[in-house]
């Protein structure tokens, strides 16, 4: 039976893509939501239009579905706790501000940018912590009344700040970090519930949506733990239960150790990039689950619905998480190795389309050799995009053999080896893995050589590499031509 007291919510703002950290902050809530047989929520928090960007909402539910998350209420699917977008919501926010105006709990604030950072430059001066100033101090009910109405005739608009009590301590027990508290001296003064436009703010919008949808639970990032006394103090006003908070551990670049920021070029950090780069959503899933939270036991790798059932807030760490990219590919690795066929064909042949390596609707005969071709690479592929780089030799000429390869195939025995192939491939009545094989092997018998002095000169000459997947697999998809063009130009370059 569902455990209709328990909701939670994932609140994104459609300024972006869906990023690793905010895909975490929704798969938390998620596992909770399901593992308590309660309800999860999608509420977008779309307020600050200026940074809204075309299909920001879209492409946020777009990748939550393609990682395998479904939610019970949200814009797209309506419940008794609408509208699901804050933009659609301010109707309803209006009589609670209101009230807080009546109540005295908040007041119109008609201080310029100019005039407070003005008070910023002189509390700096001298060393104080920036802070708002209660630009009515001292006054009687008749001079701030006189005060507001002069502002107005100067067609000032006022923003709606919320009287912050004085020398109050504001805590709670916090699912993840224990016992938090704040001191309300310490916030930085009266602060703005409504903007000059009329948009309410974030911390005062979020504690209406809330308490209105009837959230039970907070779970989200460690960077709101300084919004959340503001919120009690929202809540305390409205004389409203608060819901339970659960702040998240930062997660952190393992390559830097410092937090990971959006402006961090070198660790990809949307969803949307991974999905182009051919990871696959169940692999990502469960990488992310894995930061900040572990399992009992020391296996890593399990589906959503054993997440679910296992799932525990109390093994949330405070630690820091770290992104591990390599951590990452390893298990994706396992993912692809496991994974039906069909699906990482699919997803390979988009990568060797969108690279331009095989046509566009390509024809049956490509796609079975392209079919074999990501079979042949499929127990070394981290993601799918890779097969454009480990698979090289069969779409471009290689350059001539260096380095440790030409060293390798630097004595007497490899012209032997490659010259008896050449002669032997040319006849083979059928060129396939079988045949190539039992061509090798005929090599060995006749010549004496083997071992690496036998199948080295044969893989470097052909895909002029030292490493790859099985050789004769290798030597098929390549073909019989290309094949003898590759170790003739050895043979012409080792035999200078």
């Amino acid at each position: 039976m569902a455990n209709d007291s328990i909701r939670v919510r994932y609140a994104p703002s459609p300024t972006g893509h869906l990023h690793i950290g905010n895909a975490r902050t929704a798969l938390f809530n998620y596992l909770f939501a399901r593992h308590y047989k309660g309800k999860f929520i999608i509420r977008i928090e779309d307020t600050d239009t200026k940074r809204n960007v075309a299909d920001g909402e879209k492409s946020q539910l777009d990748n939550l579905r393609w990682l395998g998350l479904d939610w019970d209420e949200g814009p797209d699917k309506p419940g008794d706790f609408g509208p699901y977008r804050q933009s659609e919501r301010f109707e309803i926010y209006k009589p609670y501000i209101q009230q807080l105006l009546d109540e005295g709990k908040a007041y119109k604030s008609y201080r310029t940018e100019e005039e407070l950072e003005a008070d910023r430059d002189a509390q700096r001066a001298r060393h104080e912590m920036p802070h708002y100033e209660y630009e009515y101090a001292g006054m009687t009910d008749e001079e701030r009344e006189a005060k507001m109405v002069a502002a107005e005739a100067k067609g000032l608009k006022p923003v709606i700040r919320f009287h912050v009590p004085e020398h109050t301590t504001y805590a709670w027990d916090d699912m993840v970090k224990g016992k938090v508290s704040f001191d309300s001296d310490t916030i930085g003064g009266d602060f703005v519930i409504v903007k000059a436009d009329g948009i309410p703010t974030y911390n005062f919008a979020v504690v209406l949506d809330d308490h209105l949808m009837k959230i039970s639970h907070v779970f989200r990032g460690d960077d709101h733990v300084a919004n959340t006394p503001k919120q009690l103090m929202i809540y305390e006003a409205f004389g409203w239960q608060p819901p339970k908070f659960g702040h998240m551990s930062l997660i952190i670049s393992k390559d830097t150790g410092k937090k990971l920021s959006k402006r961090d070029e070198t660790v990809l950090q949307f969803i949307e990039q991974y999905r182009k780069l051919g990871y696959l959503p169940d692999a990502l899933l469960n990488f992310i689950i894995l930061l900040g939270w572990s399992p009992v036991g020391e296996d890593e790798i399990y589906s959503l619905k054993q997440f679910v059932k296992m799932y525990d807030e109390k093994r949330l760490s405070k630690s820091p998480a770290t992104f591990d990219k390599k951590k990452l590919e390893w298990i994706n690795n396992q993912y692809v190795k496991s994974s039906d066929e069909d699906v990482v064909v699919d997803l390979a042949l988009q990568q060797l389309i969108e690279a331009g390596n095989i046509p566009e609707n390509p024809d049956t005969k490509t796609v079975e050799w392209a079919r074999q071709l990501i079979n042949l690479y499929k127990q070394q592929m981290s993601y799918m995009a890779q097969i454009n780089e480990m698979a090289d030799v069969f779409f471009h000429e290689p350059k001539e053999v260096t380095g440790d390869a030409l060293a390798e195939i630097s004595n007497d025995t490899a012209p032997v080896v490659l010259k008896e192939f050449a002669a032997r491939v040319k006849k083979l009545p059928i060129f396939d893995k079988v045949k190539i094989l039992a061509t090798i092997k005929d090599i060995q018998k006749d010549t004496g050589i083997k071992g690496r002095q036998l199948w080295m000169p044969i893989r470097i000459a052909v895909t002029h590499e030292m490493h790859g997947p099985e050789l004769p697999e290798s030597i098929e998809l390549v073909g019989r031509e290309t094949t003898l063009e590759h170790v003739a130009q050895t043979l012409a370059q080792i035999d200078k």
